[in-house]
């Protein structure tokens, strides 16, 4: 049967409470994220796992919600960086940067410097400084966190003067001046804007190689890097849960990196074209997941269920916007903003019931669209949402308390 795991497979989870029913009926159903919390960890607990547990081998950590409630979990110490590394490593146009032992700077949300800070202070016995210093946001001897306030728009000129000069000291630790820039493109594409808008392009030595790997990121913010960086801008996809399972090429192209996995593909409504990834994983073997729903969309590149043609992520299930043509994914509005204007930066849309919606957004040089543009956007937006759209320009969005930005309005 399609998506039902194999016998090796079977016969690694035998012991795991959660799976034990399943196992007797020879059919394992999609596994929901509330089926992994109930009862947690006991349903997931073997001896096995209680001797990693009291180890150090196995830690409980939890998900990296965007807009949702975050959902407990159990794996390796870190789990994810080293998915990362190993991809960084092996990718076929950035794997120099790793094998030429460049630094690496992350510039993400405000809330992962201060998990690494957290960490930090706890092995030194102490609490956190509420402004850690650069060694106290060092995760480990390649990597140094740079972000420390949550939204970047509201960056000041002595938060991106401290930013630049922490990546000018990771470059010149470097024999070539190489360092290598793990971001959030949203924030990314802020500290371009704030280092244009101060004239401090002097001053922002060039990445080697980047990653971006923490959101989703609109097809405009992509345009906008690629016309600021000529080294090579690679997506990572994944989750805390998972590792990570897609990686891109520097045309944009996707390409699975499935070790330890299997991804089934499910329409997230009858005869949609968006897809719901289904994953089989024993990659981390303290909690493997079986048939388990990430709540990430998808679409193909000729709208069939085939894993291998994936081509482009394009949002969160619980972020479909119900329409009279079937379920209109983040990827979809994105996709019809930068067909109108490339200018479009952030952006985000409230839905009135069935009848009405709002969209707003800002752009990278400050602008307004044109009456024309706007004329064109709006009808766009309608047609795709089947609603009636009004947009208004705004100099600023504010980022959400996760320090990620949400499509829809909180009460659509």
């Amino acid at each position: 049967m399609d998506g039902q795991p194999t016998a090796e497979v079977v016969d690694r989870i035998k012991n795991i409470p959660i799976y034990r029913t399943s196992i007797e009926r020879g059919h394992f159903p999609v596994l929901e994220k509330p089926e992994i919390a109930h009862g947690f960890p006991d349903n997931w607990m073997t001896p096995e796992l209680a001797d990693a547990l009291a180890a150090g081998k196995a830690e409980f950590v939890l998900s990296t919600g965007t807009h949702h409630d975050r959902m407990q979990i159990i794996r390796p110490p870190y789990f994810l960086l080293n998915s990362y590394y190993r991809l960084w490593s092996e990718h076929p146009d950035i794997s120099g940067t790793w094998h030429a032992n460049c630094q690496r700077v992350s510039l993400t949300t405000v809330l992962a410097t201060e998990h690494v800070a957290r960490v930090n202070a706890k092995k030194r016995g102490a609490q956190p400084d509420p402004v850690p210093d650069p060694e106290e946001r060092r995760l480990d001897a390649r990597t140094r966190y740079l972000n420390l306030r949550l939204d970047p728009a509201l960056w000041e000129r002595a938060d991106v003067e401290r930013m630049l000069a922490e990546i000018r000291t990771a470059r010149a630790a470097h024999p070539q001046g190489w360092y290598h820039l793990d971001c959030s493109s949203y924030h990314l594409a802020h500290l371009i804007r704030k280092v244009t808008q101060w004239g401090l392009w002097d001053d922002f030595p060039p990445p080697a190689s980047i990653i971006h790997a923490y959101e989703y990121t609109p097809v405009n913010v992509r345009r906008f890097l690629q016309q600021h960086f000529a080294c090579p801008i690679i997506d990572l996809f994944g989750s805390t849960e998972l590792g990570y399972m897609y990686y891109s090429d520097r045309q944009g192209r996707y390409r699975p990196y499935l070790d330890g996995m299997s991804v089934e593909l499910l329409p997230v409504a009858p005869g949609s074209r968006i897809f719901s990834l289904i994953v089989t994983s024993v990659r981390n073997p303290y909690m493997p997941l079986i048939r388990y729903r990430s709540g990430d969309c998808v679409r193909t590149l000729d709208g069939t269920p085939d894993p291998e043609r994936i081509s482009r992520f394009c949002g969160r299930e619980k972020e479909l916007l119900a329409t009279p043509h079937g379920p209109v994914a983040h990827g979809d509005l994105d996709d019809c903003l930068g067909g109108v204007s490339p200018r479009v930066f952030v952006h985000q849309l409230r839905v009135t019931g069935e009848a009405k919606a709002e969209l707003r957004y800002t752009t990278f040089d400050g602008a307004a669209l044109s009456a024309a543009e706007t004329a064109r956007l709006e009808r766009a937006v309608a047609e795709l949402t089947g609603r009636h759209c009004r947009s208004e320009h705004h100099s600023h969005l504010p980022i959400g308390k996760s320090g990620k930005y949400a499509w829809l309005a909180p009460d659509h």
